[in-house]
């Protein structure tokens, strides 16, 4: 149903570039990547807006590493395996958590410029976490520090070459192996791209849902054009919604930090009742699939659209110095979080899931690659720990580099080509269809989920199938087709496991299955939906 490619083309004729590492996506992911490949490689950095357009640049909480005495990599991976729900990957949380301090240390000598107190990290607490381990800068800003500071060294680096508003079509591959990417100029004409490894660092899937903290790029890109490209995509039906977004007429989805709740908000209900106590014994601080839950639960219990989060007994100078920008955005739309009650709600935030990977970041195809939050490293398992998406994508960005340093690079002829008779434009306006597809993934893919909802809505979705044998040619077609396809997928898999377990509920399964479920949930084109036992934790 979903065509290999996503336009008709002959490689004959085509205009090609040579490079050595292409980097598909900005974010940390891929400003570091890029960073670190050009110390011994070409790289061609490819951004299909701008290098401060990615989730990145909206993290506010953090970036969890073991740096404290009091602190260490086995209470941070005890952390990690209890808030992935029996889904991690020892091996890979080993990684995160031995050499997450050494990233850090990294992104230190790129210019990433963090808090500190008294000549210290500035260390907080965030849900799930047992220690103070997560670093923060500019007190909630600290994914735009980190991109700050990457992307002047990326701009001021004479080997990394950039082209920004270019959109990857799709992953070029023969005989199993990935030779580069087609790609499509802001003229609209096409070239080819051939590199000996590219990566993917594309992002999440956060426009599948009409209310997200995600930015508008983040359509799932890269995870659909590796699915097309043959590749093993791994547990799509974990998507962490995070609790608290800000629910305020006219503004948008802001995220209010969970380090709001780490340092001592609470969450009220339109009653003013505090309710967590109901739901888990780590109150406010309990796994976000937790939180988001009963707060839905609560809204539905009270008839309301939103709860509130309260730090108002913290100082006003407390308030403002840790949470400046929350502080100062809040304000505009006339809310003080000083003095006032602050109305939130879930929102899509994060996928768990993606584009499967080895220890060192390849993909099923050789010469593919995929860091960040595209990737399914096997470290988030079922639920996300707070903060370790930022740790994961230096750590895995760097063994990457280390990976591709040992290539050959690429030789020989690349004869590939795709004709489908795609003649017509697609039917309906984008807009119409992309706001459809978000309805229907918040309807009947979203925080609660069975079976009766999840089969309507892959029939809905399947309806849409007809787009992908149109002719695409604008951005946004080509970005709902990629909306499209992680949106099956999402739903396929999420029909497919029959229990709860972390952000997965199922509400005519709502138990944890150990014994039959307690593996993973693999897609690939043109096979079957698949499963991966997990390794012994």
């Amino acid at each position: 149903m979903i065509p290999r490619y996503l336009v008709d083309f002959e490689l004959d004729g085509l205009p090609a570039v040579e490079t050595d590492v292409i980097v598909i996506g900005a974010g940390i992911a891929g400003l570091f990547t890029a960073l670190k490949a050009s110390k011994s490689n070409r790289v061609l950095m490819i951004t299909k807006k701008s290098l401060f357009d990615s989730n990145t640049r909206y993290a506010q909480g953090g970036i969890a590493a073991v740096i404290s005495d009091e602190d260490s990599p086995e209470f941070h991976r005890q952390d990690t395996l209890v808030a992935g729900a029996g889904l991690c990957d020892p091996e890979a949380v080993d990684v995160l958590v031995h050499e997450g301090p050494e990233g850090v240390q990294a992104l230190i000598r790129y210019g990433t410029m963090f808090d500190e107190e008294d000549g210290h990290f500035a260390l907080t607490k965030e849900g799930a976490h047992s220690q103070r381990r997560i670093l923060h800068a500019n007190g909630d800003a600290t994914g735009y520090e980190i991109v700050r500071a990457l992307a002047q060294k990326v701009q001021d680096n004479s080997v990394i070459e950039l082209w920004d508003d270019h959109f990857v079509l799709d992953l070029l591959t023969q005989d199993g192996v990935c030779y580069g990417a087609l790609v499509q100029k802001p003229n609209g004409s096409r070239v080819v791209v051939r590199g000996k490894a590219t990566i993917l660092c594309t992002g999440g899937t956060g426009q599948l849902y009409r209310y997200t903290t995600n930015p508008e790029v983040a359509t799932g890109d890269g995870i659909a054009m590796a699915y097309r490209a043959g590749a093993v995509i791994r547990d799509m039906e974990f998507i962490q919604f995070h609790p608290t977004s800000l629910c305020y007429p006219g503004a948008p989805r802001f995220l209010i930090s969970e380090a709001v709740r780490g340092e001592g908000a609470v969450l009220r209900n339109i009653r003013g009742e505090r309710f967590m106590d109901k739901y888990h014994p780590q109150l406010e601080l309990a796994p976000r699939d937790v939180v988001a839950r009963a707060i839905v639960s609560e809204m539905e219990a009270t008839k309301s659209t939103y709860v509130y989060i309260d730090i108002t007994h913290e100082t006003p100078e407390l308030i403002k110095r840790r949470f400046p920008t929350i502080y100062e955005y809040c304000l505009t739309y006339g809310l003080d979080m000083t003095t006032d009650w602050i109305p939130v709600a879930p929102a899509a935030h994060y996928m768990m899931g993606g584009v499967r990977t080895d220890l060192h970041g390849e993909t099923n195809i050789k010469r593919l690659f995929a860091c960040g939050e595209v990737s399914s490293t096997g470290v988030h398992g079922a639920n996300r720990l707070a903060s370790n998406s930022l740790s994961e994508a230096i750590v895995f960005g760097k063994r990457i580099v280390d990976r591709i340093n040992t290539l050959p690079s690429l030789t020989g002829p690349l004869s590939i080509g795709f004709q489908n008779g795609r003649t017509h434009p697609p039917m309906g306006t984008i807009v119409e269809r992309r706001l459809k597809l978000q309805k229907t993934m918040v309807r009947y893919v979203g925080l609660r989920r069975d079976s009766q909802g999840l089969h309507k809505g892959l029939e809905e979705l399947k309806r849409q199938l007809p787009l992908l044998q149109s002719h695409l040619t604008k951005k946004e077609e080509l970005e709902f087709a990629n909306l499209l396809t992680c949106a099956l997928l999402t739903t396929e898999a999420a029909l497919s496991r029959e229990e709860s377990r972390g952000a997965h509920y199922r509400e005519d399964f709502p138990e944890r299955d150990d014994r039959n479920w307690r593996k993973h949930t693999l897609l690939q084109r043109e096979k079957a939906i698949g499963e991966e036992v997990v390794g012994h934790v």
